[in-house]
């Protein structure tokens, strides 16, 4: 969380909104433990991980989605099983539980 914090400070600066994503649970295998964070800002810049890739471009619409209003901040949940993911060239099965939040202050 900690190294992305100066990009939220420069996009909340710059009169930016910004979405964040957090690990919140993780069964199986996955990536990231709970705690794992992405920022997300308006036009799309985005700070962190929370999967090491495999469904970073699906959390930022999500984040996005927040922003617009088009979704309330809930826990979104992606997954495979192991023999799924690797199918499809993902080095991890496993579920990820995400809370997906804009940062209003």
């Amino acid at each position: 969380m900690r190294e992305i914090l100066d990009d939220i400070d420069r996009w909340r600066s710059a009169g930016k909104r910004v979405a964040l994503a957090r690990v919140v649970d993780v069964e199986g295998s996955g990536p990231r433990l709970p705690g794992a964070a992405m920022a997300v800002s308006e036009d799309g810049e985005v700070a962190g991980s929370v999967s090491g890739g495999c469904v970073e471009g699906a959390v930022v619409s999500e984040a996005l989605a927040v922003l617009s209003g088009e979704a309330e901040p809930r826990v979104v949940t992606f997954g495979y099983s192991d023999d799924e993911a690797f199918a499809v060239g993902l080095t991890c099965g496993g579920t990820i539980r995400l809370f997906v939040e804009a940062l209003d202050w």
